[in-house]
This record gives C-alpha cells, sequence and structure tokens, in this order.
C-alpha cells in the first residue's frame, strides 16, 4: 500500500515483528471499521513481503451501544483461498488514565520506533 492519508501502519506481536497496512473509516452509524491489508515482517535487516495467499485479512468494527453503555467490537478474520479463519464479538467498558503533561506511561509506550518506507 502506497504511504500517505488514510493509511495506518501498526506493528502486532509480542516483539513487533509483524507490519500491518491499516485503512480506518467511519461507517454511516458512526462505528469505525478497519481493515488490514499487506503484511510485512521485520527484523534488523531481514524484511519481507508476506503473499496475502498465505495470511488473513482482518475486518474490524468499533461502535458504542448507548443504551448499554458499552463499546461494541466485531473481528473477522480470513483467507482469499481458505476462507474464515478467527473472528470475536462482544463488549467492553474502559477507563482513561490521566496523562499529567506530556508523560506516556512505560507500559502504553510502543517497543519499535523506526522510520519506514
Amino acid at each position: 500500500m502506497a504511504d500517505g492519508p488514510g493509511r495506518v501502519l501498526d506493528y502486532l506481536g509480542t516483539h513487533q515483528h509483524l507490519a500491518v497496512d491499516l485503512t480506518p473509516s467511519v461507517l454511516p452509524d458512526g462505528s469505525l471499521q478497519i481493515l488490514s491489508r499487506g503484511q510485512r515482517f521485520h527484523e534488523g535487516p531481514v524484511s519481507f513481503r508476506f503473499p496475502l495467499a498465505l495470511s488473513g485479512t482482518a475486518v474490524l468494527r468499533e461502535g458504542f451501544d448507548d443504551a448499554a453503555g458499552r463499546f461494541t467490537i466485531e473481528v473477522a478474520v480470513s483467507n482469499e483461498r481458505f476462507g474464515p479463519l478467527a473472528g470475536y464479538e462482544g463488549s467492553f467498558t474502559c477507563t482513561y488514565p490521566e496523562v499529567v503533561g506530556d508523560a506516556v506511561p512505560t507500559s502504553a509506550r510502543t517497543l519499535r520506533e523506526e522510520r519506514r518506507r
């Protein structure tokens, strides 16, 4: 996927070796939809793109249920050839910790901060 507006790059995994292109959008009901696209592995000098035939793509939808006072989430991961691989749906609540100044708690910081093209 090309660099630029409309793209989010997320590093996944315990060591954040897997880079995934995400495309967010807002649905007519106000919920957030995120589609995963290309996937790449990065570790030091080793870097390669996963063929989509060997990996899954995800559709994530998050919203808020005003009546229940809870966030909702639905995730579906599938493969072009093999079909559905995994998924879940549910709801949750959250709290927002106070952040003083520009301080971000160590537990919330990313493990990797790299410039990639």
